[in-house]
């Protein structure tokens, strides 16, 4: 290795919220590049936990594959590829990425070197693919980078009513595999809620898991009861969970305005 990072990660102003594997996630504690008429927007923001962070990706530690888009620089030996196998593979991925609303081709970076993602205002959070009992479901939108051993599937809701009454797609992304991958979510760690069910069953008033075992059932049915505010599953609808499993909840996070 013959190069060198100073006034990174080693800034008195950047904070290393979570390391796992090839990913650590970094936090600007403020926003300094402001100017007299945005000063006092960002100085709310940081009060706020309104702050950039970044995905710092050591791909020494393993190859890594993104969500398209997803890279802001790179240093070292890296390797970007298409993570296309053939033409069967590349289709397969055109189909997966059509019905999930991901990208259809997630690059694929190899090598020794540092990856280093696209900052965002939204919560980078790291998980091991391998707590979720075999697989995770991912909802819409969230995955941003894995370890490139994740195999990826499109899992189709369990029933037609699932995705129309739930105001969801047809089908998710699920990860298979051992290995770490991150996800952009909308509230912070502290604010998940994770709940384990064995043979039980969870009822959601509104789509606010974000990440499921693949090995449950999800459905939509209706409650028994008319519940009031449902502004995702609809009054008198829950999402329904059943079997054996995990469920990450965000249940702050899609709050109407008061």
């Amino acid at each position: 290795m013959s190069y060198q990072i100073s006034n990174f990660t080693d800034n008195d102003d950047i904070k290393t919220l979570d390391q796992q594997g090839p990913f650590s996630i970094i936090e600007y504690q403020r926003d300094l590049s402001v100017t007299p008429a945005s000063a006092l927007n960002a100085y709310y923001c940081s009060q706020m936990n309104v702050r950039k962070r970044q995905v710092v990706c050591d791909l020494s530690k393993a190859d890594i594959t993104t969500q398209a888009g997803a890279m802001q620089w790179m240093l070292g030996d890296v390797n970007a590829t298409t993570g296309i196998k053939g033409v069967g593979d590349l289709l397969g991925k055109a189909v997966r990425g059509k019905v999930t609303g991901e990208s259809a081709i997630k690059p694929e970076y190899t090598g020794s070197g540092i990856l280093v993602l696209e900052p965002t205002y939204r919560h980078l959070i790291l998980m091991d693919a391998g707590s979720w009992n075999g697989a995770v479901v991912l909802d819409d939108g969230l995955f941003l980078a894995c370890d490139s051993k994740l195999k990826h599937k499109a899992v189709a809701r369990s029933t037609f009513s699932s995705a129309v009454a739930g105001n969801e797609g047809l089908f998710n992304l699920s990860l298979s595999g051992q290995g770490i991958f991150c996800i952009e979510a909308e509230c912070p760690k502290e604010e998940l809620v994770e709940i384990s069910l064995q043979d039980d069953v969870l009822k959601i008033d509104g789509n606010y898991a974000i990440a499921w075992s693949a090995s449950l059932q999800f459905t939509v049915e209706r409650s028994g009861k008319s519940l009031i505010g449902s502004a995702a599953s609809g009054e008198g609808l829950v999402n329904v969970y059943r079997g054996t499993g995990k469920v990450l909840m965000m249940p702050t996070a899609k709050m109407p305005n008061v």
